[in-house]
């Protein structure tokens, strides 16, 4: 969204910008700068040029965009389409009042292909209650016009709807047969602006008016057959996929203000003074770098960033909470359900319960505008995928990494170690990478995360600047830290464990120098080489590697929050018991690439470490994934390639999904359902299936392979195969039978059940 012009030719009363808490629009310039539209172009097309996205959407926004004029709003659009369109389709749009439109802007529209929503509230006393001159004349007629000139053959291209905002005063009919009235191709209706300290207007004796009156307008919406797109009513309906007000989807919208300010969604002005503020700009940091913003990475948790009255409602996934601005309250920040809690859980019911079984109401098609996600879930349920799908699944767990690392900077506060880290993420990013995907510090941040949140943050413990370090060294960057000492022992990712000689104190000073590092700390002074080929240093114990096809493959025996997967770990493995682990793991590597090449790609693009489970003569053959892990999986060192090969492929098909349900609900969030299993004795949660069954079919997919080539030591193959192929397929026919899954998750499950009829098992 691009403020473009930050003032407004009509002075209504309950805007967000001018008349709430946020005043931040005074110190702004009137008009945005040609060199700040240059630099915010720059910057949408080098994000787009990076993450190859096949479109962006740009709205341009106010104030009132219109008194740009026509030479201003020419000047714009023609500067957005030169910079990002050769690198990604240009979704342009432009939020007006309308008020001055006419001809010749109407041509700069048509010409650049611009689409306008115009706010208009409906008959003329329902419009002008708020949207008035500020010697109070009324718009009213000036909207009008601007809608007849967008309905015009020539214009109507660039009609994309209207904006109107509730307000319970007014008569629902008449403001719906108003809104008809313009011929528009959507309706967007939004709750006025509001929040806990400052609550909505509610007029009467009813104690839930809004949805009272949203309801009549359904109702009637309804029974005239929907005869437009209302973007409320269809994303509270099944399957309807939400907007920012409903749903659980992550924010995906940015701000640019006139100045060149990042900031996040524009609605967060009602909360408080500075609410939207990064304290980033165009013209020194990235999309990438606003979007990693505290504010905004909290709003990508789905169900989990919501408040514990929220996470427990059962309807929470239609709901999402609410509008992301409406649950603020002073004290609790926006840890609250929203302040149109209860018009929204009646609504919610208004829009389920009608029409009644057997209305005669016609149904409008819902528009398809996911087509990228289906196409994404279509290709990952097959059990293989892109590397284009696998780049994007790794790329947005470093997004969570990254999210949940700013986060603890805001807790922790500054620090030498994350100026360290964020100097070098801009000098030598792949370093930072290298750190930053490391499969164990997510689960570090998620631990510390929630224990900072019952008893307050603490630098004990803290990894940052033994994450600082190993970059810093992966840069070649002389640097110094002081580094937590736990336990006795410094642990750096991804390199290895040095313990300390007893009575070392509570931290260490770490310097990184060439090919190593120095480390002084009481008594102790030691340098230590990371030069894999000589002997380790006394009490450096190094993370052992195993050679893979194209790179290393890190066995994960030191890390201490790699005891992240509800089974215990082994301890260090000594010497010989690493070896020969190591030696296992390369040679299923070979038996993978074997039998299913396709998993074998995907496991040699994401998995990164492999950590040892401590042996348990009951159950031989056991493996785990960590939701909060990715790029790891954890094993039983056992000596045979072939049974390691199968359970590396089925704990790479749960990484995976993990990956997907970090980006989708496939499953409905408040079902308490549990769906009985053929390869388990107990019931399990519709998760725990849907992990199963995708699981199973990568097995399924194996032991067919072995049972096509026929070799001798397989002789079982077929019968595994049918056997696999049962699982998955009664596990997948429990799922759709259940009820459990989203619209998404329906299609699925569909589809991996496709994928199974092209593995038919035959006689063997």
């Amino acid at each position: 969204m691009l403020k473009v012009h930050s003032r407004c030719d009509l002075s209504c009363d309950h805007c967000y910008v001018y008349q709430h808490a946020d005043q931040t629009w005074r110190g702004r310039p009137v008009r945005m700068s040609a060199a700040t539209v240059r630099a915010a172009a720059k910057r949408i097309a080098e994000h787009a040029r990076e993450h190859e996205l096949p479109v962006v959407h740009v709205v341009l926004h106010g104030g009132e965009p219109l008194l740009l004029g026509a030479a201003g709003l020419r000047e714009v659009a023609a500067e957005l389409r030169a910079a990002i369109t050769p690198w990604t389709d240009l979704d342009l749009r432009m939020q007006t009042n309308g008020v001055l439109l006419d001809e010749a802007l109407c041509g700069v529209l048509v010409e650049h292909d611009v689409k306008v929503g115009v706010s208009f509230d409906g008959d003329r006393a329902a419009n002008d209650r708020h949207r008035v001159f500020a010697h109070g004349g009324s718009s009213h007629d000036h909207v009008r016009r601007a809608l007849a000139l967008l309905r015009q053959p020539a214009h109507h291209a660039s009609y994309a709807g209207i904006l109107c905002t509730v307000d319970v005063r007014n008569d629902p009919d008449r403001v719906y047969e108003a809104l008809l009235a313009e011929h528009p191709p959507r309706v967007d209706l939004l709750l006025p602006h509001a929040t806990w300290d400052r609550p909505p207007d509610r007029p009467g004796v009813t104690a839930t008016p809004y949805a009272d009156w949203l309801g009549r307008l359904y109702r009637r919406w309804v029974d005239d057959g929907r005869p437009v797109s209302i973007r409320l009513f269809e994303a509270l309906r099944p399957g309807g996929g939400g907007t920012e007000a409903f749903g659980l989807a992550p924010a995906d919208v940015l701000v640019v203000e006139s100045d060149g300010t990042w900031e996040q969604v524009d609605s967060l002005k009602t909360a408080y003074h500075g609410a939207a503020g990064t304290g980033f700009d165009v013209f020194g940091q990235s999309v990438d770098e606003a979007a990693r913003h505290p504010g905004v990475a909290v709003r990508q948790a789905g169900v989990a960033g919501l408040s514990a009255t929220c996470r427990a409602c059962p309807v929470v996934d239609r709901c999402g909470g609410g509008l992301y601005a409406h649950r603020w309250r002073t004290g609790s920040g926006f840890d609250n359900p929203s302040v149109y809690c209860a018009d929204l859980r009646r609504l919610i019911d208004t829009v389920a319960a009608y029409p009644a079984p057997g209305h005669a109401a016609r149904p409008t098609p819902r528009e398809r505008d996911d087509s990228p996600v289906d196409e994404l879930l279509d290709e990952l349920a097959s059990g293989h995928e892109s590397e284009q799908t696998r780049n994007l699944l790794a790329a947005t767990q470093l997004s969570i990494t990254r999210a949940l690392l700013a986060a603890w900077r805001e807790k922790t506060g500054p620090s030498d170690a994350w100026e360290l880290l964020a100097h070098l993420d801009g000098t030598a990013p792949d370093a930072v990478r290298a750190v930053l995907t490391h499969s164990f510090v997510r689960p570090w941040l998620v631990h510390r995360l929630r224990s900072s949140t019952r008893s307050g943050p603490t630098r004990a413990g803290d990894r940052l600047p033994a994450l600082a370090i190993v970059a810093a060294l992966y840069a070649g960057v002389p640097t110094a830290l002081s580094v937590p000492v736990r336990s006795g022992t410094i642990t750096l990712p991804t390199l290895g464990s040095l313990v300390l000689p007893s009575g070392s104190g509570e931290s260490a000073e770490v310097t990184v120098a060439p090919g190593g590092f120095r480390v002084h700390g009481g008594r102790t002074e030691q340098v230590v080489s990371v030069d894999p080929a000589g002997p380790p240093p006394a009490g450096w114990r190094p993370t052992r590697r195993v050679p893979v096809p194209g790179r290393h493959l890190l066995v994960e025996d030191g890390d201490p929050y790699r005891d992240c997967y509800g089974q215990p770990v082994a301890s260090r493995l000594d010497d010989a018991e690493a070896r020969a682990f190591g030696h296992t793991l390369a040679d299923a590597w070979r038996v993978v690439h074997r039998d299913v090449p396709a998993h074998a790609a995907a496991l040699d693009a994401g998995l990164r470490a492999v950590v040892p489970l401590a042996p348990d003569p009951t159950r031989p053959l056991r493996s785990a994934t960590a939701r909060d892990a990715f790029g790891a999986v954890a094993v039983t060192p056992v000596a045979d390639p072939e049974a390691m090969a199968v359970l590396l492929v089925h704990e790479w098909q749960h990484a995976k999904l993990g990956a997907v349900l970090d980006l989708y609900d496939l499953v409905e969030p408040s079902s308490a359902t549990r769906i009985p299993v053929p390869w388990r004795s107990d019931r399990r949660p519709p998760e725990g299936v849907l992990q199963g069954v995708y699981a199973h079919l990568a097995v399924t997919q194996v032991w067919r392979s072995r049972a096509d080539a026929d070799r001798p030591e397989h002789r079982d193959a077929p019968a595994h195969a049918a056997r696999y192929l049962s699982w998955t397929r009664d596990g997948a026919d429990a799922l759709l039978d259940s009820r459990t899954l989203t619209t998404a998750g329906e299609r699925f499950v569909g589809r991996i059940r496709h994928a199974l009829e092209e593995t038919r098992v035959g006689p063997g």
